[in-house]
């Protein structure tokens, strides 16, 4: 294979919508840090481009794990494809990558699809040495992703279910509260997964004074934050989360504004997923 080879590894479906994949990709996986992200096309037919987390690398291998959800036109094409396939384009590593440190108790809270974001982050916390407790949410059992190889490295590790089905019938934020009621609070946490799941987390710890980092997936064209599309507000300011995230205070973000934005193209996906065409989009 050529460096720029892009063929797909490895493929396992995780749950009923949900797959990983290996992409050989050794440049990214060379250079790739917690916290980092891609772009990707499916085909070269100027389709649309996504951001996905890099799951896990392997530098030997030359290749980069990801974890994604049918949910779209372009994910459901993703998932369609086999071992031997070859993705159009990935590019690659983008983003910040997180700041590791040492600090005490992190608490990393990951709800649904977020788990695997919050995967990378939460291995690399451990391994400098801090205390680690994963909280991981679903809608059901089923759902439930990376238990196992999350529970090989963390202190603690709670199940939430909105079902009961596993865990805790509960949702992420009772176990997060409860840490924050604990004396000594947890030192940092960290949420990624659903935006009102990472707002409310917010609202959570908020009144204890413990720091919040969250990841955001907001709409992404370019990747270079030249297309303005990812554009979110942090402390009453600007920012772009392609160049000056993914993570931000998530005690600054506008929530609201941002769940927002991630409508605009909502017309225009549900008619892409019926099997209509796009004349007008913007």
């Amino acid at each position: 294979m050529k460096p720029t080879d892009y063929a797909i590894l490895s493929k396992r479906q995780l749950s009923e919508n949900v797959y990983m994949m290996r992409i050989h990709a050794p440049y990214i996986a060379a250079e790739r840090k917690p916290g980092q992200f891609i772009l990707l096309s499916v085909d070269e037919s100027y389709g649309e481009r996504i951001p996905l987390t890099i799951a896990d690398a392997d530098v030997a291998e030359g290749s980069i794990t990801i974890i994604f959800q049918k949910v779209g036109f372009t994910t459901t094409q993703l998932a369609a494809m086999e071992v031997g396939d070859h993705l159009a384009a990935v590019l690659g590593p983008l983003g910040q990558p997180t700041h590791v440190s040492k600090v005490g108790t992190v608490v990393c809270v990951g709800g649904g699809i977020g788990v695997a974001p919050m995967h990378p982050i939460a291995k690399a916390f451990k391994a400098a040495g801090n205390r680690l407790i994963c909280i991981l949410g679903a809608r059901n059992k089923d759902l439930v992703i990376l238990e196992d190889e999350i529970r090989a490295f963390a202190d603690e590790v709670i199940v939430c279910t909105d079902d009961g089905s596993a865990g805790r019938k509960a949702l992420v934020t009772a176990p997060l509260k409860e840490f924050c009621e604990q004396a000594p609070r947890p030192d940092l946490s960290i949420a990624i997964g659903p935006p009102i799941m990472m707002k409310f987390c917010a609202e959570t710890v908020r009144p204890y004074g413990v720091p919040l980092i969250v990841s955001l997936n907001t709409i992404m064209v370019d990747g270079t934050g030249m297309c303005g599309g990812c554009r979110v507000t942090v402390g009453g300011e600007t920012k772009f989360v392609c160049v000056d995230g993914p993570e931000f205070d998530g005690l600054k973000v506008d929530f609201d504004g941002m769940m927002k934005r991630l409508q605009a193209y909502r017309p225009q996906e549900q008619r892409m997923a019926a099997g209509g065409e796009i004349t007008n989009a913007a």
